[in-house]
């Protein structure tokens, strides 16, 4: 069996118990969520087929959901973020491009870039997350304040656990 399968399934199972046992009672000023899962797809390696980015978000989702009680809500945030990530790396494609096996990561492309690939995906997958949960715009100002906050809140998550467990670096 493949290494990196196996590497893959143990993170899945390492971010999915961060998620819902740590972070699921982690509020910060009742309107800042950390959604640390975010994290685990978004370090999925870049030539992964989209189907299955797809179907490993909606996994990951469906999981988050029942531990939630969301019916469904996470799993449609990850579906979204995984049917664009494709898309976005291919817009913010580093120089000299991106190698065979390359997993986007600080380690391997550097913070600026980690940055402008990473909070993006994550703002999106908040806002389609809380407007979900809104059930529309009727609070807009409130969502995009839990967006923002959580957004911030998840992102510094994520760059702590990067620089924590660093990856291979880019030759």
């Amino acid at each position: 069996m493949n290494r990196s399968i196996i590497i893959q399934g143990i993170s899945f199972v390492i971010y999915l118990f961060l998620q819902v046992t740590i972070l699921k009672n982690s509020v910060l000023f009742g309107s800042a969520f950390c959604f640390i899962y975010i994290g685990y797809l978004l370090l999925l390696p870049v030539e992964t087929n989209p189907l299955w980015l797809m179907l490993v978000g909606f996994g990951m989702g469906l999981f988050i959901d029942m531990f939630y009680d969301s019916v469904g809500m996470h799993a449609a945030a990850s579906v979204g973020v995984m049917y664009l990530r494709n898309f976005w790396l291919a817009r913010v494609t580093p120089q000299g491009g991106y190698d065979n096996g390359a997993v986007p990561s600080i380690a391997a492309d550097g913070l600026q870039w980690f940055m402008i690939y990473a909070t993006p995906m994550v703002f999106i997958h908040h806002a389609l997350l809380f407007f979900v949960e809104a059930g529309g715009f009727q609070y807009f100002g409130f969502t995009l304040v839990k967006v923002l906050f959580s957004t911030l809140y998840t992102m510094i998550v994520i760059l702590i656990i990067q620089y924590l467990f660093p990856g291979e670096r880019r030759i």
